[in-house]
């Protein structure tokens, strides 16, 4: 199954409150439960004005609407062709 990444623009993202930070998480699984298992959310990297998210799903529309679903902007979506880490080097 396809891997991707997600940019979200969210201006301040960096200062949410866990509070926030824990009912932006909440929409989002709820929307996801709708959607059904094809779709999954790995993890997301929350920076000043960012958040980064990591999806598993069999295309880039899903993506799109679960974002659509959630109120959240997805700005630039990737498919992720290859992943390398330390251990390609050796």
């Amino acid at each position: 199954m396809p891997k991707y990444i997600i940019e979200r623009e969210i201006p301040g993202a960096g200062k949410l409150t866990n509070e926030q930070l824990k009912g932006i998480s909440q929409t989002s699984c709820g929307v996801l439960r709708k959607m059904g298992p094809e779709i999954q959310w790995l993890q997301s990297y929350v920076t000043g004005d960012k958040i980064f998210c990591v999806y598993i799903a069999p295309n880039e529309e899903m993506i799109r609407e679960h974002a659509k679903q959630g109120g959240f902007p997805a700005n630039s979506v990737r498919e992720v062709t290859t992943m390398i880490d330390p251990t390609t080097a050796e």
